[in-house]
């Protein structure tokens, strides 16, 4: 989809971020980031000390600002959620 969005020019500096499923694994899906200029954000299979801070991440604000016990149980608007997000990065 970027690709196509870009009129089909190499994406040079894109980093596909997915996790290690098996479909983001295979040579072939590799190969095909590389055809069009992109890499991908996770090594091999097992290798998740490239991913584990951005995963960690993820975690600790879904788990402090997200879901946390000082967050609303429904947030009002992607506002709200957007400035309590800069609160907790701050």
């Amino acid at each position: 989809m970027a690709r196509l969005s870009r009129g089909g020019q190499r994406l040079v500096g894109l980093v596909a971020h997915s996790d290690a499923g098996s479909q983001f694994t295979p040579v072939r899906f590799t190969e095909r980031l590389d055809e069009i200029g992109a890499r991908p954000s996770i090594g091999t299979v097992a290798d998740s000390y490239d991913n584990a801070l951005a995963e960690t991440t993820n975690g600790l604000y879904k788990a402090e600002c997200v879901r946390g016990p000082d967050a609303p149980t429904v947030w009002d608007d992607v506002d709200q959620l957007e400035l309590a997000t800069l609160s907790w990065v701050h």
